[in-house]
């Protein structure tokens, strides 16, 4: 089994929709308009192929967007700096091989160099313990908690502690940014009608 974890690209995305919208009630459906959103911000965006095809994929945001979200809007009134997981769908046909857990390494590893914590939700009602006990046991606090409008889900909002990135704040991102290798690199976003200047590791939006 070949396994690559790498940058979305335009061809992905109708596969990507159609994974995000068959996963059922535990992820919020999208439609073309919100995936390209996704598309054009998220500061992480990555997909699982297997053997050439489409396992799942995650998508995170930096604080200082304009992402219309009750729960990253909850973190970013928080918390001056985080990567936001929104969402992680894995296809019924590679769940419970670890999948999950490897993509949460890579965003891990993607968030620690640039912020200090990294946050996400889960879903309460309805209530899904392996998720639940899947956070916590990889680090994962609950910070609070809030109800998703005035009649949707109770959720969980988590955060964990990326210690290292204080190093390499103090070491890189304040002495002109991190090291110019491919591992660190931002993920290329495709051109706008405004387009964002891409930011260096680490930088806030203004």
């Amino acid at each position: 089994m070949a396994l690559a974890i790498r940058d979305v690209r335009e061809h992905d995305l109708d596969a990507v929709l159609a994974l995000n919208n068959a996963a059922g009630r535990s992820i919020l459906a999208l439609d073309p308009a919100q995936l390209r959103y996704f598309h054009e911000h998220a500061e992480y965006f990555r997909v699982a192929e297997i053997d050439g095809q489409l396992a799942g994929f995650l998508i995170a945001l930096r604080e200082g967007g304009d992402y219309d979200s009750p729960n990253y809007r909850w973190f970013a009134e928080h918390y001056p700096q985080f990567l936001y997981i929104d969402r992680i769908v894995i296809a019924n046909a590679y769940r419970r091989h670890g999948l999950g857990r490897i993509f949460y390494c890579d965003v891990h590893s993607y968030a620690e160099v640039r912020v200090p914590l990294l946050t996400c939700e889960v879903f309460l009602e309805p209530r899904d313990d392996v998720v639940v006990l899947f956070h916590g046991t990889y680090g994962f606090q609950e910070v609070g908690q809030q109800r998703m409008g005035e009649h949707g889900p109770q959720v969980s909002l988590l955060a964990r502690d990326l210690p290292s990135y204080a190093y390499v704040r103090d070491t890189w991102l304040e002495k002109g940014g991190l090291p110019d290798v491919p591992w660190l690199a931002e993920r290329e976003r495709p051109d706008t009608a405004q387009p964002h200047p891409r930011r260096l590791a680490g930088e806030r939006h203004a």
